[in-house]
């Protein structure tokens, strides 16, 4: 594959990266190689039908393999699951690439970040979120850089709206069966003049959680209400099995005192629309 406009995607078969590499592969201007541990997976599979996308099997957690990765590419798009990693690995590793991106004499590097939020929160314990905290400082980090000769870019985003399928489902009442309840706890390619340096925060909308009943009793024709709830309530629905679990890439060590559980990673910020 060419190195022009090659980009280096790290996390391409997520939600995110997914759609990032079929955006930059769409008109031809950009080829993705994408680094991923099994190239027989259904979502790099289908990726790899896509012209312009190559698969780059092998670790994103391993020298060696960056290093191999990196070679040729002229941008580099990064988004390291750092709920799976740890935040303790994740700076580690987050830094690593951005640096070797450097040494490879990348011209744009762009990074997947989150929001701050024990920062946001002032650093009261309770918004204490190794997920986002982790890339947060991360963030931090590489704003501190120069913008040359490597070219930066931050693109925070929140909660995917998949999310509203998944953790954020809605749940029968159980003092109203029929009623759900609704719980909460390419541009930087392209226009580097503007995307350089940019620390950019992206949302699909900005709605708040008791406007989101509404449109959906509107399109199910079910009744559907916002309830606030606790931790304790939340953690209940059937969503998670064991929340006291840490959370950790496969293979991990689970004695590692950085690592949160379930229910330490990320609610509190949430709830309180940090």
């Amino acid at each position: 594959m060419s190195s022009q406009n090659l980009v280096l995607i790290i996390g391409g078969t997520g939600a995110q990266g997914n759609s990032v590499v079929k955006a930059l592969v769409a008109d031809g201007k950009y080829s993705c190689r994408v680094l991923t541990r099994s190239s027989t997976s259904e979502s790099a599979k289908a990726l790899s039908s896509l012209p312009g996308v190559e698969l780059f099997e092998g670790d994103s957690y391993h020298e060696p393999t960056l290093r191999q990765a990196f070679s040729g590419c002229t941008y580099a798009f990064t988004n390291t699951n750092g709920f799976a990693l740890g935040e303790k690995a994740e700076i580690y590793w987050e830094i690593r690439v951005y640096e070797l991106a450097a040494e490879f004499k990348v011209k744009h590097f762009l990074y997947a970040g989150l929001i701050y939020a024990s920062k946001l929160g002032n650093f009261d314990p309770k918004y204490r979120t190794g997920y986002l905290d982790g890339k947060g400082k991360v963030s931090d980090y590489i704003s501190a850089q120069p913008t040359s000769p490597m070219k930066w870019s931050i693109l925070t985003s929140c909660l995917y709206i998949e999310g509203l399928n998944e953790l954020m489902q809605p749940f029968p009442r159980p003092s109203e069966p029929d009623t759900l309840t609704t719980p909460s706890t390419s541009a930087g390619c392209s226009t580097p003049p503007l995307s350089n340096g940019l620390y950019l925060n992206v949302a699909t909308e900005d709605i708040s959680w008791a406007d989101l009943a509404s449109p959906f009793s509107s399109i199910t024709g079910k009744k559907a209400i916002y309830m606030d709830v606790s931790l304790d309530q939340y953690f209940s629905f059937p969503i998670f099995p064991n929340p006291e679990a840490k959370v950790t890439n496969e293979g991990g060590n689970l004695n590692d005192p950085t690592l949160f559980t379930i229910r330490e990673n990320f609610w509190n910020s949430w709830k309180d629309n940090l």
